[in-house]
């Protein structure tokens, strides 16, 4: 296997180095913590909305700071946290087989657990083979880095997640990146790229913070035209689009789609992740991922809590069903009282305030009217895009969807967000 430090080594040799002598100042590498103020700043005018803890949380409702709030800002979509049976799951499998398997995959880590966990999966997407990483940013990260080589060629979508980007910049091929979803960007991309190199497309199916899902069957064509293959991160589409098996079931398009890749920490209520398909690239992935190889296996209670999320999934479709009827509910009262959501199709509904500063403010005013969302800000989106994501469960009660509505109401009009007349 080639060797990744060798990056290391080119990246050095090509940095241009100023020049120095004996009175030049040595540096300190800590310098940039002290230069960075800005949290600092938001925590000292109490408007700092990140890494406070929930005191409580049954799914629909949480504690926060004392106060009981709608949670409309998690991706548990549908409801399984707090799911008795995954309760039950977790607690028999630590009776088993303990709290961790404290080694690798690749080495003394991998239980039957494991193996009957990989078999699920696979059958959930309807691929030939699957493989459970211990984090769905590993699995990204594991994957990218293990398929794409010197000389190959990465192509992913503006607004894919971080970990894809941070997958590619650690792989030791080109990324190269097009406009979110716009297809004839992507065909100028792959129009510019050798004939002979190696491509791999990756993009979101359901794009976390926009809400808007991948136009697959396109994609698809044109990447296969250029000799692309297709890999899909399913995070937040997988018990949510396609019955709950995601965005190439969504599109009837799953044997055309050749890696299929989903996290544990949405709908399927534990941590984790994992990448699908046929049964030769997941082999060569189980022995070329980095992120796989040299960390320990997921711990048999998460790996039980998914297999038991994955048997509902395949047996209780109401579920999804009802948490696409409280999203549409939700955009249409977002809608009725004027807000932004942008280009939202699916149960993550972004609020779309613009200002970084009045953005922080809604969501502080939220909180004190009951209801919980998350403040996004650059480089989360793009400046001047600052925004609110909401996401919904199947869990979520008419009462707690109007309760947040209302609350939207009464923060719009007091901030100046809605038209006075705008209500519900």
């Amino acid at each position: 296997m080639s060797d990744p430090l060798d990056l290391l080594e080119e990246t050095a040799a090509d940095s241009a180095r100023p020049v120095e002598d004996a009175n030049t100042p040595l540096a300190d590498i800590f310098a940039k913590a002290g230069q960075f103020t800005q949290a600092r700043e938001a925590m000292a005018m109490g408007i700092y909305p990140y890494f406070r803890p929930l005191s409580d949380t049954e799914g629909s409702v949480a504690i926060f700071e004392g106060k009981e709030v709608v949670m409309i800002g998690s991706n548990n979509y549908l409801g399984l946290t707090t799911d008795p049976r995954l309760r039950a799951a977790a607690k028999d499998a630590v009776d088993r087989y303990g709290t961790s398997v404290t080694g690798s995959r690749f080495l003394n880590g991998t239980l039957k657990l494991h193996l009957d966990l990989d078999c699920a999966l696979a059958g959930l997407v309807r691929k030939p083979a699957a493989l459970v990483f211990p984090t769905g940013y590993q699995t990204n990260v594991g994957t990218i880095t293990a398929v794409v080589g010197k000389g190959d060629y990465v192509i992913i979508d503006k607004e894919d997640h971080a970990s894809i980007v941070d997958g590619c910049m650690m792989s030791r091929g080109t990324m190269k990146r097009f406009s979110h979803n716009d297809l004839g960007s992507l065909e100028h991309v792959l129009k510019q790229l050798p004939r002979s190199a190696g491509k791999l497309v990756v993009v979101d199916g359901v794009y976390s913070m926009g809400g808007d899902i991948a136009p697959l069957p396109e994609i698809i064509e044109i990447s296969k035209r250029y000799g692309a293959r297709i890999m899909v991160d399913d995070a937040h589409s997988i018990g949510v689009l396609g019955e709950g098996r995601g965005t190439a079931e969504h599109f009837g398009v799953t044997d055309e789609v050749d890696l299929i890749m989903g996290t544990f920490s949405k709908s399927l209520a534990s941590i984790g992740g994992f990448i699908a398909g046929n049964e030769e690239i997941v082999h060569y992935i189980q022995h070329h991922a980095r992120a796989l190889m040299f960390s320990a296996a997921l711990p048999a209670p998460n790996a039980a809590v998914v297999l038991k999320a994955v048997e509902i999934i395949e047996n209780e479709s109401f579920r999804v069903q009802k948490l696409w009827d409280n999203a549409e509910y939700m955009r249409a009262g977002f809608k009725k009282l004027g807000f932004n959501t942008g280009q939202s199709n699916t149960p993550v509904i972004p609020v779309i305030i613009g200002d970084e500063y009045r953005t922080v403010l809604t969501w502080l005013a939220l909180v004190e009217e009951g209801v919980y969302t998350n403040p996004v800000v650059p480089p989360g989106v793009p400046p001047n895009k600052s925004l609110l994501r909401t996401s919904y469960m199947a869990t979520h009660e008419k009462e707690h969807l109007d309760r947040a509505l209302k609350a939207f109401e009464v923060v719009g009009h007091r901030l100046d967000l809605i038209p006075q007349e705008n209500t519900l």
